[in-house]
């Protein structure tokens, strides 16, 4: 796999500064039951590397410590694969936490997961499913053959216990990425296109659709410089860089924790291994400090921070801002 932390280190994006931590994104592992194309994770089923006990307890504590941390938003890998998933989401709900489960649909149908939508229900865990187009054949090309069937079943299964649906209070958000190097089309329109295709067609619902840029880091940027596309995606997103986006990105009121516990500013900084401002040349760890102690802190960023604010800007929570030049459509097609 082609490393791509070099091409993006020498940048010109404007320097950040970190507000209050309102969102816990906990990364609890790299083991997956997929191995998506656009995956910024490079996470699959040989991946070994999960969050232990020890440091679940950890970050209950540092939760205790931090009345600012309003939301637990929970991403692998498939995080459910984590044997302490389920304790964690437990312990968050409990201290009246907003908690998120970056769910790829298809793990509800893996050996011992057969409860798991139930569980999700019955705890009022907001579900961020990934579902990448509303089209059979492009969701196949990029996640594996037969996921856009088996993604089908789960978004059924999460309906039937009512997510999607607005008097349950149960939240089903679908998530969008492009199938190549091209920014995502506007979210608002696509939301529609979704809505007409899985409701008239499939009858399912859902409550939002989030459309997330691919980053040019692991699997996806390695991809594009086997290509020889990263010099042009770059020159794409930072064309496409909107100032007012870096108002609103999403590290500015986020932590991100690894596996083992250790913070990033976010979770694409995780993945390029680059930690959040080091304390006497050392990686913080989540047992380090608490969250009032980072308000101030400056934000690392390098030539990969342009994805989030090109267009209508990306995050964990979809745009940022508005983009009505780009056709509502997930069909495109592309030279995979």
């Amino acid at each position: 796999m082609h490393a791509t932390l070099p091409l993006l280190l020498s940048t010109d994006f404007p320097p950040l500064t970190r507000r209050s931590v309102e969102t816990l994104q906990v990364n609890l592992g790299y083991r997956c039951n997929q191995s998506c194309l656009h995956c910024h994770v490079n996470a699959g089923p040989q991946r070994k590397e999960e969050m232990t006990a020890e440091t679940v307890d950890a970050l209950l504590a540092f939760i205790a410590a931090s009345p600012e941390v309003k939301a637990l938003d929970l991403t692998g890998g498939a995080p459910e694969l984590n044997p302490h998933f389920r304790r964690l989401v437990v312990a968050g709900r409990q201290r009246g936490l907003r908690v998120v489960d970056r769910c790829n649909l298809t793990i509800l149908e893996e050996p011992g997961q057969e409860d798991l939508a139930d569980f999700l229900a019955r705890h009022h865990v907001e579900v961020v499913a990934s579902l990448p187009c509303y089209l059979e054949e492009n969701v196949d090309r990029q996640r594996g053959k037969g996921t856009f069937e088996t993604s089908l079943r789960g978004l059924r299964r999460l309906n039937a216990f009512g997510y999607g649906m607005t008097e349950s209070g149960l939240v089903l958000n679908l998530v969008f990425n492009p199938q190549g190097p091209a920014l995502p089309p506007p979210q608002g329109p696509l939301a529609a296109a979704y809505r007409e295709h899985l409701g008239g067609k499939f009858g399912v619902v859902f409550n939002h659709l989030f459309t997330l840029t691919n980053m040019p880091i692991q699997r996806f940027g390695s991809m594009l410089v086997s290509k020889g596309q990263f010099n042009g995606y770059m020159q794409l997103l930072r064309s496409a860089h909107r100032a007012e986006n870096v108002e609103q990105v999403m590290c500015r009121n986020l932590l991100s924790v690894d596996w083992q516990g250790y913070l990033y500013d976010c979770d694409f900084n995780q993945q390029l291994g680059l930690p959040i401002a080091k304390v006497r040349g050392t990686r913080l760890h989540i047992t380090d400090l608490n969250a009032a102690l980072l308000d101030g802190w400056p934000i690392r960023v390098a030539d990969h921070c342009y994805g989030c604010t090109a267009g209508q800007g990306s995050s964990c929570g979809g745009a940022l801002g508005e983009d009505v030049a780009a056709a509502p459509t997930c069909a495109a097609r592309n030279d995979r």
